[in-house]
């Protein structure tokens, strides 16, 4: 299956815990004012990519504990992340999804793609990147009022929990 991403980058600290391999999707609706991928938004930029591909050279990485799937927006592909997502998570991954919506509005949403891959999540970081909150201290996300969930026990309880690590 194609994705269209705008690039990855390997051994990443910062996108999630453990080092990982991030996968930026292309295109985003959210256009945040301080967007530090605007590369990223427009939905025709970047390049495709066989997600078969990706997998195999994230697998291939012995460093890597996981991929994240940042953007862009990785909610505006869910089919094709989905498929890597259950190709990485048989191979022994993690997942981190980063999105511009809550949590909420995805549960609310209930369309059936965006839900499956968050089923696939093992975290999710969730809400617009908000200038006027942003903080250079926080764990992996630049604002605070993006939260770091953990997608099973979310969906478990059908409300955002916080991720512990």
């Amino acid at each position: 299956m194609t994705l269209r991403i705008a690039g990855t980058i390997d051994d990443s600290i910062v996108d999630g815990p453990g080092v990982r391999t991030v996968v930026f999707t292309q295109g985003c609706p959210h256009r945040c004012p301080g967007c530090h991928n605007t590369h990223a938004l427009d939905p025709k930029g970047g390049r495709d990519a066989d997600t078969d591909a990706l997998a195999a050279g994230i697998l291939s990485n012995p460093l890597s504990d996981g991929a994240t799937f940042s953007g862009g927006e990785p909610f505006m592909q869910p089919k094709p992340l989905a498929e890597l997502a259950r190709t990485l998570k048989s191979g022994g991954k993690n997942i981190v999804a980063y999105t511009g919506y809550t949590f909420e509005y995805l549960l609310e949403e209930a369309d059936a793609d965006r839900l499956a891959l968050l089923g696939l999540c093992d975290i999710l970081i969730d809400g617009p990147y908000l200038e006027a909150e942003r903080d250079l201290t926080l764990d992996f996300r630049g604002s605070r009022n993006q939260r770091i969930l953990d997608c099973a026990k979310s969906l478990k309880k059908g409300e955002a929990t916080e991720w512990e690590r």
